[in-house]
């Protein structure tokens, strides 16, 4: 499982970062950035959490 942020359209809400800080962040600019693109098994449902909950839906998860 991989996944992706659309940082362009993130409106830096921490929501994903503290629902799955094992694949996203907030970056040293105050927006989201994914630093782990390979999901852990452990962490998919909570990646999956966090894009499901990003308000402004720039999370992808496959």
């Amino acid at each position: 499982m991989k996944a992706k942020l659309d940082r362009s359209g993130c409106i830096s809400c921490g929501l994903c970062a503290e629902t799955c800080p094992e694949v996203f962040r907030l970056a040293d600019d105050g927006v989201a950035e994914v630093y782990e693109e390979n999901v852990p098994t452990e962490a998919e449902g909570k990646a999956v959490e966090a894009r499901d909950g990003c308000p402004v839906s720039v999370i992808t998860v496959e």
